[in-house]
């Protein structure tokens, strides 16, 4: 069955695809659908440096600002919101272009959620027991049983890591294999694009970004979700940056070290993301200049050239 053509715009934190996607969308007739996990929520703004009103007047957006930080936002979720935002958009004969760096998301939405490996309650208590007890041994065992997932995960990821280690000790297979192993029809045909930048460029531009945040009412904005009732637990608390001003409004740590955690985390995220985009499954990827730099051309032409493509095959 034929599957329509989709254009995406993915890339590190900080490196200028929010930009991009904007320019595209407004020469393409177009509207975004954001793909970053924590722009879902009300309240985080600062933070998760959701696009401001003018970004919005020019052209409108899609999955911000639509769930409570009390609750979670699951990669299904996003993909039955994105899916009937994509379909909205079509009707209206405009171009849905999908922007945002939470590369699970545009990976479910391309190929689909693969079927959970099982779970085993037991084993996930004795697992969740001994991250309290020394977390970096679990660290330790998942690196030697999959490194590939390794590669693009946070070592402080607790769901994460925990969830593959139990896929790994009940079925012997890492979770990385299970998902080679998971096959399914494309869902779209997509043009994947991000911006190239050199790794001290962007390096800047994060410190520049996050040096902003702070000095923009960061702190003042976790404060109020604390006050609003949301737990220091909760899934939209994981967010570089909330994570580590909780801290601070706790007193175990001090302002500017939550600013440089800050940014070690986000280069962090973004060689995570780099990984991901160097090894895709989902399509074939296209580097393209910044939007201030003649990106926004280099788009429009790959995307005719794609959906020449697309009503071809």
């Amino acid at each position: 069955m034929k599957v329509p053509p989709l254009l995406v715009v993915a890339g590190p934190t900080a490196s200028g695809k929010s930009e991009l996607a904007l320019e595209a969308a407004e020469r393409l007739g177009g509207e975004i659908i954001s793909a970053d996990a924590f722009a879902v929520y009300r309240g985080m703004d600062i933070g998760t440096d959701k696009p401001g009103p003018e970004a919005r007047r020019r052209v409108r957006h899609h999955l911000i600002d639509i769930a409570d930080p009390t609750q979670r936002f699951s990669a299904g979720d996003f993909v039955r919101e994105a899916d009937a935002a994509i379909a909205q958009i079509r009707a209206r004969g405009k171009t849905p272009v999908v922007a945002g760096g939470t590369h699970f998301y545009i990976r479910a939405l391309l190929l689909g959620l693969f079927p959970s490996p099982p779970h085993d309650q037991e084993l996930r208590r004795q697992l969740e027991a001994a991250w309290s007890a020394d977390r970096a041994s679990l660290w330790t065992e998942l690196e030697r049983a999959d490194p590939a997932l390794t590669r693009r995960l946070n070592p402080g990821d607790r769901q994460r890591i925990l969830r593959a280690l139990e896929v790994w000790r009940l079925t012997g297979v890492p979770l990385s294999e299970h998902w080679r192993r998971h096959r399914t029809a494309r869902r779209y045909h997509a043009l994947i694009v991000a911006p190239l930048r050199e790794r001290a460029d962007l390096y800047a531009r994060i410190d520049l970004r996050v040096d902003a945040m702070f000095s923009s009412g960061f702190v003042e904005e976790v404060r109020h979700l604390l006050t609003q009732g949301v737990s220091p637990r909760a899934h939209a608390m994981k967010a570089i940056g909330y994570r580590q001003i909780v801290e601070v409004v706790y007193g175990k740590s001090s302002l500017a070290q939550a600013k440089e955690a800050t940014k070690r985390a986000s280069r962090h995220l973004a060689k995570r993301q780099l990984t991901w985009l160097r090894h895709l499954r989902e399509s074939n990827l296209h580097w393209v200049s910044p939007a201030g730099g003649g990106g926004t051309a280099e788009l429009i032409r790959l995307w005719g050239q794609h959906l020449g493509e697309s009503e071809e095959s």
